[in-house]
């Protein structure tokens, strides 16, 4: 039962972690119910069946671990030294916690990604393909034989984004093969190192994963800078501010901005004074100039048994003929620079809007080495002195938004179950006192937890996350078996040796069932098949968890058990008194 309500309040969980554990949280409690039920009259009758004992009487005796039984008399009589280290090593558990690292989710292995090629506009599409042949050929250069397939797409249907592509880019699919050596994030900062000083080359990259990025929403970088404001001009400023001090925080690379090199544009400026005087209305202007550069309908014709539009429009013209176009008005002729100034300027790539503001998206891309929560604090770190006006913010977002409210819910998942756990053994118990000592195993799960973490440099994520609120239901079945054992002996002899007696007894138990756990999830750490960093995180928080509370389980929890119990026993004397 314990385990079965660690996993009611995944179920209620809302966001990416409820939309990812909450299938998981069902097939547990539905799977525990029915091995409860196999276990309770399944179990016995087979054995019943099938070894044919029904009248024999047999005595059997646990093994007797002499060595643990005198050790354990000694920790008693020095439990205070025992309680006192538990409790110093809980504490620098806890405060190695922040060296840990978290992130969103678990970084795929795969061994493929993209990269989107962006040369400047007006590009002809020959000048777009021989940049590509040149990244290819570096490509090959910086990877060696560790290159599998390049596939390259020039042109239209190069990009997500129908609005930003032309002959000007392109997309490019890499696949290293499965006895390279370089991972793609390696490969990726090595060749975004030797195309950084290109001029006019823009590259982004996304690394194809086989994790659940795109089922939640994943961005197309793992670093998202949000400046967000209200006047265009303001936030370019600020996120030319924002990308100088990006530049000196380490870890992160191919920084780019949603407004940097946008399309060219040319901006008519109509005088009002001028067109009034010549009776020229902005509409008519506007109408006119359309018309020319666009093409004007004027009839059908049959072509081949085909009826096509007739469409006369001029031909295509530079920005200085662009100033010699006429503008009638009645009998009137003007030339739109009489009438107008031209100016050059930059179109913004993409404007996004947030609650009736504007923001710009500064992305980049992250080294492998480094965790997500630590890059996005030297960001905030570096940006903490900006001068901002009123209304204008610079947030960190992205997988760091989704990573703070995922870890924010899994914590508050965690907490609920402890108070449900500790409800369902004060009910079995009728106590309210031992099931706390029972619960006491939980924190010393944490602390293989995160003892492994460090170990194995492996970052805490949601899947890391899971694994620990596991241990919450898990890690107090040996202390269960043992306090329960110890309530039972304790009416028949002293409270000394029937915690000893508890201990020889069920020591066997525990380690049975602490290993047989731990032998099962040892395959799910091992770095084979794909997918190996979805369900590795888990393992490792739900072994080492479980290491160090079988071992607290059998030298800690008793100590504390004869503390609590002669505790309850001077407070009931007193009473009595």
């Amino acid at each position: 039962m314990t385990t079965i309500v660690v996993f009611i309040p995944i179920v209620y969980l809302h966001g990416a972690s409820g939309e990812l554990f909450k299938d998981l949280a069902w097939t547990v409690t539905f799977s525990l119910l029915s091995s409860l039920f196999v276990a309770l009259l399944v179990i016995p009758m087979l054995y019943d069946r099938l070894t044919g004992r029904k009248n024999m009487k047999t005595e059997s005796k646990a093994v007797q671990f002499k060595g643990y039984s005198n050790h354990l008399r000694t920790l008693l009589t020095h439990r205070w030294w025992v309680i006192g280290v538990s409790s110093a090593i809980l504490v620098v558990s806890i405060l190695l916690i922040p060296f840990v690292g978290t992130e969103f989710l678990p970084r795929s292995e795969g061994k493929d990604f993209t990269i989107s090629v962006k040369l400047p506009e007006g590009t002809r599409l020959e000048r777009t393909d021989a940049v590509v042949n040149n990244l290819e050929y570096l490509l090959h250069r910086i990877s060696g034989d560790s290159l599998a397939t390049i596939y390259s797409h020039i042109g239209k249907g190069s990009s997500v984004n129908e609005i930003f592509e032309g002959e000007h880019t392109a997309m490019m699919k890499v696949i290293l093969s499965e006895q390279s050596n370089i991972s793609p994030a390696h490969l990726i900062a090595r060749f975004s190192e030797a195309t950084n000083n290109i001029d006019g080359l823009e590259l982004s990259f996304k690394q194809d994963d086989n994790s659940l990025g795109e089922f939640l929403g994943d961005e197309e970088a793992p670093i998202v800078v949000e400046v967000k404001g209200e006047d265009l001009e303001e936030i370019v400023f600020l996120t030319d501010d924002v990308l100088s001090r990006m530049a000196s925080v380490e870890g992160i690379y191919n920084v780019k901005s949603s407004m940097a090199d946008g399309a060219p544009e040319l901006n008519i400026n109509i005088n009002r004074t001028i067109a009034g005087i010549h009776n020229i209305s902005v509409a008519t202007v506007i109408q006119q100039i359309g018309q020319q550069l666009q093409g004007h309908d004027v009839g059908k014709m049959d072509y081949r048994g085909e009826m096509r539009d007739i469409v006369i429009k001029v031909p295509d013209m530079t920005s200085r003929e662009l100033g010699e176009l006429v503008i009638r008005s009645g009998s009137q002729e003007f030339r739109l620079n009489e009438i107008a100034t031209i100016t050059h300027s930059q179109a913004p790539k993409e404007i996004f809007r947030r609650n009736q503001s504007r923001l710009n998206k500064i992305v980049s891309n992250m080294d492998a080495d480094k965790s997500l929560d630590k890059v996005a604090r030297e960001i905030r770190a570096a940006v903490a002195d900006v001068d901002l006006p009123s209304n204008y913010s610079i947030t960190v977002t992205g997988e760091e938004e989704r990573r703070k409210e995922s870890m924010e819910s899994l914590l508050f998942a965690l907490l609920l179950s402890v108070v449900l756990v500790y409800m369902v053994l004060a009910s079995q118990y009728e106590s309210l006192l031992h099931p706390f000592t029972i619960l006491l195993t939980t924190p010393f799960g944490l602390v293989g937890a995160v003892m492994f973490f460090l170990i194995t440099r492996t970052p805490l994520n949601i899947m890391g996350a899971m694994g620990i609120i596991m241990l919450a239901g898990i890690a107090i079945n040996n202390s269960i078996l043992l306090v329960g054992r110890i309530n039972q002996l304790k009416r028949t002899m002293t409270l000394t040796e029937a915690i000893v007696q508890a201990g020889q007894q069920r020591i066997r138990p525990i380690i049975m069932t602490s290993l047989t756990t731990i032998l099962v999830l040892l395959p799910m750490t091992f770095n084979f098949g794909e997918g190996v960093a979805m369900r590795s995180s888990m393992a490792v928080a739900v072994i080492g968890g479980l290491v160090t509370s079988t071992l607290m389980s059998l030298v800690v929890i008793p100590c504390v058990y004869y503390l609590f119990e002669q505790l309850k026993r001077k407070v009931t004397n007193t009473e009595e008194s």
